[in-house]
């Protein structure tokens, strides 16, 4: 039957920002029946690093059910595929605005009664809601968590008699140190602008605000977000911003022209003593570097070192859209990765935190000074990926490290969120 339609919302929600036809009619729940010879599921994922990986685990999985036709899609378009009433069986994609648009729209299955669902860290739940969710459902399971601070060179820090920071006044005490002794304390890629909104804009923001609060005030408030309004860009993220453009000051002098690439290369050659960038970095550094002694720490952005936590994103998700005639399939290979061998295996080899209770701590010798924060759940989801896709907060992140007036670029940001509320 027919997918029932998302219920009114007071506000604006994430689903407010969807396109009304984006799914179309026909969201039909197609009965299934048992496995047998003949039955097929499509599998998508589309993260280039790990193309190849879920490949090997495809080709696993087919060995174990000869029966079972397997592909596996890495390169079409999602809307097109749910547009057209054939989206993917199973998939198992970053869980950003191009999934919550589904999910918000009630596109996707409920996984609740599985039993993997019962295994999921309920820390991150709300993680998932606040990017998108539908009434009564578990409509995606987390598959891989990726936890972010600031890297940082264990060696240089020791040659300069340094320890990680814990309180923001400690933090321009150890920049100012290295400065002094001809170090340059961050290494910036601002040519690149998602690297400042994933790294400076997200860190001081996440370390300042109560990103989840913050978030569903804006989503309530909706249209009426201004100047004026209780809650706003320009009136609760300008503090954040102004101490993200005083590390500025601490940032390489070419910042502005050096991108990601230059930054990984230039980190490990000891260039800089701190680098913004998550762990998918590391691998990147090793390649120069393979003995290079990092470490991590979240940034401080307060005097009250009970406030650091870590920035965090939902890497991977595995979700079943309703329309899918294969559910049985689907739900047998979405079991099948989620296997503690199969799915423990995978964060480990691609630096991932487990996303269930039973999952081992990690052991890289750089994320394990994050382990404590994720078992407090002392971590923010990154603000800047609770941001529309059609407002361009990457850029303006960009606009701030090269010299825009905050107050201007952040009223900017409550006018395009404004607007975008008034369209819905």
């Amino acid at each position: 039957m027919p997918a029932p339609s998302p219920p009114p919302s007071q506000g604006l929600s994430r689903r407010a920002f969807l396109g009304a036809g984006l799914l179309g009619a026909g969201l039909a729940l197609t009965g299934c029946g048992p496995l047998g010879r003949g039955a097929e599921v499509s599998f998508h994922q589309s993260k280039p690093e790990a193309i190849g990986y879920f490949g090997e685990l495809l080709g696993r999985f087919r060995q174990a059910h000869p029966g079972l036709r397997v592909s596996h899609d890495s390169s079409s378009n999602l809307s097109a595929g749910f547009v057209r009433n054939s989206p993917p069986d199973l998939g198992c994609l970053n869980y950003n605005f191009e999934v919550a648009r589904f999910v918000d729209r009630g596109a996707m299955s409920d996984l609740g009664d599985l039993p993997e669902a019962g295994r999921i860290n309920p820390d991150l739940l709300p993680l998932v809601d606040l990017t998108a969710s539908y009434p009564g459902r578990t409509s995606v399971l987390p598959y891989s968590l990726m936890a972010a601070g600031v890297l940082y060179n264990r060696t240089l820090f020791a040659d300069h008699g340094l320890v990680p920071p814990t309180t923001w006044s400690e933090l321009i005490e150890v920049c100012d140190a290295l400065t002094d002794a001809g170090v340059t304390p961050f290494y910036g890629t601002y040519a690149d602008p998602w690297t400042v909104g994933q790294g400076l804009f997200d860190y001081t923001v996440g370390g300042m605000v109560d990103v989840t609060a913050f978030f569903e005030a804006l989503a309530q408030q909706g249209a009426d977000t201004g100047p004026d309004s209780p809650v706003s860009f320009e009136k609760h993220l300008r503090e954040p911003v102004e101490r993200m453009l005083t590390l500025v000051g601490y940032s390489n002098a070419d910042a502005t022209s050096r991108g990601y690439g230059d930054g990984n290369l230039a980190f490990a050659r000891g260039q800089a003593a701190m680098y913004l960038q998550g762990p998918w970095a590391l691998t990147e550094i090793a390649k120069t570097a393979p003995d290079l002694d990092v470490g991590v720490f979240p940034l401080p952005m307060t005097d009250d070192p009970a406030d650091r936590k870590v920035r965090v994103n939902v890497d991977l998700a595995l979700w079943i859209p309703e329309i899918s005639p294969n559910q049985d399939a689907a739900r047998e290979l979405l079991t099948f990765l989620m296997r503690p061998e199969v799915i423990d295996t995978y964060n480990a080899d691609n630096l991932g935190f487990g996303v269930t209770t039973d999952a081992p701590p990690v052991t890289h010798p750089t994320l394990v000074e994050l382990q404590t924060y994720y078992d407090d759940a002392r971590f923010y989801l990154g603000p800047s990926q609770l941001v529309p896709q059609s407002i361009p907060i990457h850029n303006y992140a960009q606009a701030l490290v090269t010299g825009a007036d905050p107050g201007a670029v952040l009223r900017t940001v409550d006018a395009d969120w404004a607007r975008l509320a008034r369209r819905s």
